[in-house]
């Protein structure tokens, strides 16, 4: 056969299909899939663990409590998320959570026929908590760390004042309907929580806002030297930050239909372990909505089985501690083998 002939032989298609098909299912393809989406991986295994150890895990009713559970730290995850990728972070969302969740019960308590009052007063103290961190970190430039661990002391303590140094108990059942009542079979912290994740991942992915929130994470004088008012988006993290934890804290006051001043007490550290866990970097830049909701639900999901395998607390703090080490040494060997 002539090189003239040879040339003009028709290639075959199936074949070439063939061995695509066989590269893409080649041990260095599916070696480089498993290290991409390690954090995945090990969600399914948990999953399939707790699945095979009680069969209760699997079930529709089990898989609600998983996502009713969720829904007030997805909340405050998802601020965490934005402010950890500005390089900072808030530690005080647990304070404003039972500062907000007070000022809602004692709202509530004087206005019973005025739900929607106690619900906007609520996110008004947890968006002017945030305010303040705003204003320390972009305009003072205190510290992160510190500007929230102040608010962390001062709205824990505002939250006993609130109360007189007690829970306010005694509320109208009403109250009970802004976390309890169904949208469309599902309760109204879940549709927040899910309606929450694909707004903020849309705005991060497919807005200007949420490239100049990873520019000021990246490299704030880069950004600032690009036109970027850092000042404006430091700001407006921490305030939204604070925000969340107020509509979370009236969601968590409202199944309880009660306002314990202590309410989400250590919360800041499961946001955090959460969005870290997700995949962000605590220096910023790197980071994204829907890796923090993997995050959240692998360790909601954690709390969950352990309970139903009726696993000592203290065990289950030992047991989630060394899960949230082990998952983010596995994302960033992952993220080296990626490099």
């Amino acid at each position: 056969m002539t090189s003239q002939e040879s040339a003009q032989e028709p290639t075959n298609p199936g074949g070439t299909a063939a061995r695509l098909l066989t590269w893409r299912l080649s041990g260095p393809w599916i070696r480089d899939q498993l290290i991409r989406h390690s954090m995945v991986v090990v969600m399914l295994l948990i999953i399939a663990y707790f699945s095979y150890r009680s069969a209760r895990f699997g079930t529709v009713d089990n898989l609600q409590t998983i996502a009713i559970a969720a829904a007030p730290f997805a909340l405050i995850a998802l601020g965490q998320t934005l402010v950890i990728l500005t390089g900072g972070i808030d530690l005080s969302v647990g304070s404003v959570i039972a500062l907000s969740a007070m000022t809602a019960a004692y709202t509530v308590k004087d206005h019973p026929e005025r739900l929607w009052l106690s619900l906007l007063v609520a996110m008004l103290v947890g968006l002017a908590a945030g305010a303040v961190n705003g204003f320390l970190v972009s305009k003072v430039n205190v510290p992160p760390f510190i500007a929230t661990l102040g608010m962390l002391t001062t709205a824990s303590g505002l939250a006993y004042v609130v109360g007189q140094g007690a829970p306010i108990n005694g509320l109208p059942q009403n109250f009970g309907e802004i976390a309890n009542n169904q949208i469309l079979g599902l309760q109204i912290p879940v549709v927040v929580m899910i309606v929450g994740i694909i707004a903020l991942a849309l705005i991060m992915k497919r807005t200007s806002y949420g490239m100049r929130v990873y520019a000021v994470g990246g490299n704030p004088v880069a950004a600032q030297i690009a036109g970027v008012k850092t000042t404006r988006i430091l700001f407006s993290v921490y305030a939204l930050s604070g925000l969340l934890a107020g509509l979370s804290g009236v969601m968590l006051a409202s199944r309880v239909i009660s306002g314990p001043p202590n309410l989400g007490q250590g919360y800041e550290l499961d946001a955090i372990a959460a969005v870290v866990i997700g995949g962000a970097s605590l220096l910023g830049g790197r980071g994204s909505i829907l890796g923090t909701a993997l995050g959240l639900f692998l360790i909601q999901t954690l709390n969950n089985g352990l309970d139903i395998l009726v696993v000592p607390a203290y065990w289950q703090s030992v047991i989630k501690g060394a899960l949230i080490v082990a998952a983010v040494t596995v994302d960033v060997w992952s993220a080296k083998r990626r490099g």
